[in-house]
């Protein structure tokens, strides 16, 4: 990504039984085939991170941290995505949390409080 992250997209996914059948080669064939091209199509604008969640989670098994330079540029990427059998086929889609990186201090002209 070459501009600033501008919205942050937290995705909660549960892997569906028909993921789970597949082998692991398949799997990882699978995102490299579909997956992948998309990730490439949109990388100027989006950049997705993935963290598992089954090991602590029964409703979750992964969130995909989605980082974009602008609202517009995580619709284009939904859109391929939903015509993909990743999009609630694979993977349900459990809930979809955007948020702004401390938009909080931004709003109020401070900075932000920092660990």
């Amino acid at each position: 990504m070459t501009t600033p992250v501008k919205l942050t997209v937290f995705m909660l996914v549960k892997t569906s039984p028909e993921w789970l059948g597949f082998p692991v080669k398949t799997r990882f064939a699978e995102l490299r085939e579909h997956f992948e091209p998309i990730l490439r199509k949109h990388a100027e604008g989006v950049r997705l991170r993935f963290y598992d969640a089954e090991f602590y989670s029964a409703r979750v098994t992964d969130i995909w941290l989605w980082e974009a330079t602008s609202h517009h540029a995580y619709e284009l990427l939904v859109e391929d995505l939903r015509e993909t059998a990743f999009w609630d086929r694979f993977f349900d889609i459990v809930e979809i949390i955007p948020a702004v990186e401390n938009a909080y201090a931004a709003n109020y002209g401070e900075a932000p409080l920092a660990a």
